[in-house]
């Protein structure tokens, strides 16, 4: 097994992480005739979220995970000014793991959109899961290795946790009832880049 040394290596998500994917899919479902429910911001389910079936809901973030929209999303919050300075003062390098598609084209879209906001040096590796795959198999590469691993899901952060990562939770409306101490919650990536360098 490849050792991994975590004083150059960040695990990263990405979205909901680097990328803004939930402002850009609300877009989209707007302009596919899909209204939010009120109080929507605080529930993960996005057919709970726009008053569909989980069937619909999950066609639905495919379809829109596999369309050109993908490859334009915005950075989330201060992303890219900390991604940039962790990289480029500090010497990380990232690596992103990140439940997108199998479609060849969505993740080289996924690929074009990360080196567009964060440059083309930081992102060592982007692995594709198909749409709303678990990680484990794809954290267990890195098991024990000390890196930091940053998700907003917290079932994936859980997952790192319990393969030896150092789990950090971006935190969104969805997970604010995360309750495991061992796992810091972050508002942004200023939070990050404090706990990261100190």
């Amino acid at each position: 097994m490849k050792k991994y040394n975590p004083i150059q290596l960040i695990l990263v998500d990405a979205d909901g992480v680097l990328l803004n994917w939930e402002y850009a899919f609300a877009i989209w479902m707007e302009q596919h005739g899909h209204e939010k429910q009120p109080g929507s911001e605080f529930i993960y389910d996005i057919g709970e979220r726009y008053g569909i079936s989980k069937d619909q809901g999950r066609k639905l973030i495919k379809l829109f995970n596999e369309s050109a929209a993908i490859g334009f999303l915005p950075p989330l919050r201060d992303a890219m000014y900390y991604v940039k300075r962790l990289h480029e003062e500090h010497g990380y390098v990232f690596h992103c793991v990140t439940s997108l598609s199998t479609d060849v084209n969505a993740q080289r879209l996924r690929e074009m959109n990360l080196n567009k906001l964060f440059g083309k040096t930081a992102f060592e590796r982007v692995t594709c899961l198909d749409t709303g795959a678990d990680k484990h198999e794809a954290l267990a590469e890195y098991r024990d290795s000390d890196c930091w691993w940053v998700e907003d899901k917290p079932e994936n952060a859980e997952v790192g946790h319990a393969l030896g990562l150092r789990s950090i939770l971006m935190e969104h409306g969805h997970n604010m009832s995360h309750a495991n101490k061992q796992i810091p919650v972050v508002k942004n990536w200023r939070e990050i880049y404090a706990i990261i360098t100190s």
